[in-house]
C-alpha cells in the first residue's frame, strides 16, 4: 500500500480543500496501491478540466467535492478492504457509501457517488445518470484510455504525471482486476468488464462469451438463417463429420469444426492460424474435389482436451493419394461439442 502522495500535489493541483475531501484522500491513499491512488486523483483533475471545457461551473452546475470523492474512490474496490464477492465496481461503490455514511454525508449525495463508482466502466449509462457521474467517467476514461485527451489544457497532463506518475497504469490496473477475479470468479461474470478482462487470461472457451451462454441456455436457439448443424458429441465424431462435410462441399460445416484461433497445417510447411485462413484452405480442398479418409489410430482424453491421431488418406489434390499420420488437439466447447484447436496432418 502507499502512503499519502506528497502534500504539494494536493496544493499544486488545487484539490478541494474540505475536511471530507482530505479524509477521502487519506483513506484512498492508505487503502490502495500507488498506481491506483495516483490514477484516481488524476481522474478528478481531468474530470474537472472536462467540466471547464464544457462551461460547467463548480458549485453551480456540479458538486465539486462530490466529483472529487467519486473519482478518488472509484477504484477502492481493488483494495483488500473492499474485496468482497461482487464485481469490483460494485464492491467499491458499497465501500465508498459506507465510508461517506460514517461521516454523515446525506443519502442523496451518497447515491450519486455510488452511481459514479458502480457505473464508471458502463459506457452509455454513466453519461445519463447526472453531471457528477458523467464527469467522473469522462475523467477516468481520459486517464485510462486517453478518451478526450485532446480537449485537456496544454501542459496539464504533463504536470499531473510529474506529480503522480502513471506506473504503467493500464496494465497494472488490468492485472489487479484479473488477480481478484482469478481468486473469486464470481467477481467476473461473463458479461461484465472484469469478465471480459479475465477471458483474455484463460484458455479459449474456459470463460464463456455471449454466444457460449446462448448455446448453453438449453433453448436450442440457432443463428438466424443458418443451417442447423450437429455437434461432435465425442472427439471421435470430429473426424467423421470432417469427412462428411468435405464430401458435401459444406465449407461452413468444416469451419465449424475449428476454434476461432485454431492452428491448421493443410500442406507440409504451411501453418495457418484463425478462421479466415482456415476457411480459405478448406475451400481450396473443396474446389479441388478432395476426399479424405480418416482411420483412428490413438486417442488420449483428459477432461475437456483430447489428443487424437488418425491415418489420413487424401485424394483429389494430386496424381497420387497423400497418406499421413495426423496430430490433432481437440477441445470441448461450452455447448458440449468438440472442435479442433490444432489440426496438423504432417506433424509426425
Amino acid at each position: 500500500m502507499t502512503t499519502h502522495a506528497p502534500l504539494p500535489a494536493f496544493e499544486r493541483l488545487g484539490l478541494p480543500d474540505t475536511g471530507l475531501a482530505r479524509d477521502t484522500y487519506a483513506f484512498a491513499a492508505g487503502a490502495t496501491p500507488a498506481f491506483v491512488f495516483f490514477h484516481s486523483v488524476r481522474s478528478y483533475v481531468f474530470a474537472r478540466a472536462h467540466a471547464r471545457h464544457q462551461g460547467l461551473r463548480a458549485g453551480t452546475d456540479y458538486d465539486d467535492e462530490l466529483l472529487f470523492i467519486s473519482c478518488v474512490l472509484h477504484d477502492i474496490g481493488l483494495s483488500d478492504e473492499a474485496n468482497g464477492d461482487q464485481r469490483f465496481e460494485v464492491d467499491g461503490a458499497d465501500t465508498a457509501a459506507a465510508f461517506l455514511r460514517e461521516r454523515g454525508v446525506e443519502e442523496r449525495r451518497i447515491a450519486i457517488a455510488w452511481d459514479a463508482i458502480a457505473l464508471h466502466t458502463s459506457d452509455g449509462i454513466a453519461g445519463r445518470k447526472g453531471t457528477e457521474v458523467a464527469l467522473a467517467q469522462a475523467g477516468i476514461g481520459t486517464d485510462i484510455l486517453g478518451v478526450r485527451r485532446e480537449s485537456l489544457p496544454a501542459g496539464l497532463a504533463d504536470e499531473v504525471h510529474a506529480l503522480l506518475p502513471r506506473m504503467d497504469l493500464g496494465y497494472a490496473l488490468s492485472d489487479a482486476i484479473v488477480a481478484q477475479a482469478r481468486s473469486k470468479p464470481q467477481k467476473a461474470s461473463p458479461l461484465t468488464f472484469p469478465g471480459t478482462l479475465l477471458r483474455h487470461h484463460l484458455p479459449y472457451g474456459a470463460h464463456p462469451d455471449w454466444y457460449d451462454l446462448i448455446a448453453a441456455a438449453g433453448w436450442g436457439d440457432k443463428p438466424v438463417g443458418a443451417v442447423a448443424r450437429r455437434r461432435a458429441e465425442t472427439p471421435e465424431q470430429v473426424g467423421a463429420m470432417f469427412m462428411e462435410y468435405l464430401e458435401a462441399g459444406d465449407i461452413e460445416g468444416l469451419v465449424s469444426l475449428y476454434e476461432p484461433h485454431a492452428h491448421f497445417v493443410p500442406t507440409p510447411g504451411t501453418h495457418l492460424v484463425g478462421t479466415e485462413a482456415i476457411r480459405n484452405a478448406l475451400q481450396q480442398l473443396i474446389d479441388n474435389g478432395a476426399r479424405l479418409k480418416l482411420e483412428l489410430r490413438e486417442i488420449r482424453q483428459v477432461d475437456d482436451v483430447a489428443l487424437v491421431s488418425n491415418t489420413a488418406t487424401l485424394t483429389g489434390v494430386g496424381p497420387e493419394p497423400v497418406i499421413s499420420t495426423t496430430t490433432e488437439i481437440l477441445r470441448r466447447q461450452p455447448d458440449g461439442g468438440w472442435v479442433h484447436v490444432v489440426d496438423d496432418p504432417f506433424f509426425s
